[in-house]
């Protein structure tokens, strides 16, 4: 009975159209009358999920996020990609990934990473006769990968949704991300060069030089160094995940206000009010997903999950692809942090029994998670892309396809190599 409140309430606020973080809390106060439990349970869930220290890094990293964002940084980068491949046939594109795969590394957020690029790359493709929807698909596709880098709280996120079912370290997953991102890049470079050859989209002049490509590395060094400090600073033990997120913030005030001298006193006051914002919602989302999860455990709905895909198929393959189209359409409706918090008590429990390795399945949820961010109905991505581009979702969704294979051509690697995620962490960690 209990359960059947707790999933069709639950559904039904999502249908009318209630926020993800207030359908998931009405939804346990609904549940805890069906039991005859005191509501108090749920607000206590809700405080207890709120109070981990490990928390500090998540608006650590999202402030870091919000000054390069607003710190003059993006075109550093653009300049530097454009050094190394903007000569060659659809070069612009070529360099829109590159400089996307760059700052995403840089803001930890795909949605930053759009924003930011896509306002600088997508008016200068259009400008150098560029097809719009093309401009906008590889700008979105290539922002995703901000969410495997070592600067992304939905890192942490993840880390933080294992709790009580498997031991996932922050920086095993910073590792096992490593690859993938790298692969996904690859992709999204496949991907750019194939539609631009099939169209025949012009180069763009000749070859800038190696003084060139050196004289923009040296420009942009400052801020992509964020991602070599964090790496190294966890890897050598000197600071904690949660300090590295610290140190995140007071290298970008460094790079943005002392070393570019980009960052001014409103774009400051900018970042702190958007960086407030955002982990205001992230942390309310962890409360109420901690209330959430507690009744997902106790009426063992992972467990029933795993029955039910149990009795389609035994086979750990059919299963896997069975997890990764579950977590597909529910990554089109929620957006990334909630869609984390829900569904990891979930598939988690049910990969492990089949053979997946928890650090694994945090990357193939990562991956679906940033498939839905450009995916109708909720595609936050897609439609900041859309809406610099001036161009409509439908429009975009005609010629997505090339750019959803390389993203679905990375998951399914992930999925079925474990090398792919695994192979770095355990030469790192000596597992």
């Amino acid at each position: 009975m209990e359960l059947t409140v707790l999933g069709v309430s639950f559904g039904l606020l999502l249908l009318i159209g209630v926020p993800v973080g207030f359908a998931v809390g009405l939804s346990s106060v609904a549940t805890i009358i069906a039991a005859g439990l005191p509501v108090a349970v749920v607000f206590q869930k809700m405080v207890g999920g709120m109070q981990v220290f490990s928390f500090l890094a998540i608006p650590f990293f999202i402030f870091a996020g919000e000054l390069m964002l607003h710190g003059g940084i993006a075109q550093r980068i653009v300049r530097f990609a454009n050094s190394m491949v903007g000569h060659v046939r659809g070069g612009l594109g070529m360099s829109n990934v590159l400089g996307c795969t760059i700052f995403g590394g840089v803001a930890g957020s795909p949605v930053a990473d759009v924003s930011a690029m896509g306002s600088v790359m997508i008016p200068l493709m259009k400008k150098e006769g560029y097809d719009t929807d093309y401009a906008v698909n590889v700008t979105t596709h290539a922002s995703l990968v901000g969410a495997l880098m070592p600067t992304s709280h939905n890192l942490i996120l993840y880390t933080l949704a294992t709790a009580g079912i498997a031991s996932v370290s922050v920086l095993g997953m910073i590792l096992a991300c490593i690859v993938p991102a790298l692969l996904l890049t690859v992709m999204n470079l496949l991907a750019a060069y194939g539609v631009a050859i099939k169209r025949g989209y012009p180069t763009r002049g000749a070859f800038a030089g190696w003084g060139e490509i050196g004289a923009s590395f040296v420009g942009a060094l400052p801020g992509m160094l964020i991602v070599g400090i964090i790496l190294a600073g966890i890897l050598s033990g000197v600071f904690t995940a949660t300090e590295s997120a610290a140190t995140a913030v007071l290298w970008a005030l460094i790079v943005t206000a002392v070393v570019y001298r980009s960052l001014s006193w409103e774009d400051f006051i900018k970042s702190c009010a958007k960086a407030c914002k955002t982990t205001g919602v992230v942390l309310f989302l962890i409360g109420i997903s901690n209330a959430f999860g507690y009744f997902l455990a106790m009426y063992s709905v992972p467990e029933l999950t795993g029955q039910l895909m149990a009795t389609v198929t035994e086979n750990p393959w059919m299963i896997f692809l069975m997890i990764n189209l579950v977590l597909f359409l529910l990554g089109t409706f929620l957006d990334m942090a909630p869609a984390l918090l829900i569904c990891t008590p979930i598939f988690l429990p049910i990969a492990q029994k089949f053979g997946m390795d928890p650090t694994q399945f945090g990357v193939v949820i990562l991956l679906n998670c940033a498939l839905g961010l450009n995916t109708p109905p909720v595609g936050t991505t897609q439609f900041v892309g859309c809406a610099i581009g001036g161009i409509s979702v439908g429009q975009v969704m005609r010629s997505i396809w090339p750019f959803y294979g390389a993203l679905v051509g990375t998951l399914m690697l992930v999925t079925y190599v474990p090398a792919f995620s695994l192979w770095l962490p355990n030469l790192v960690l000596m597992k």
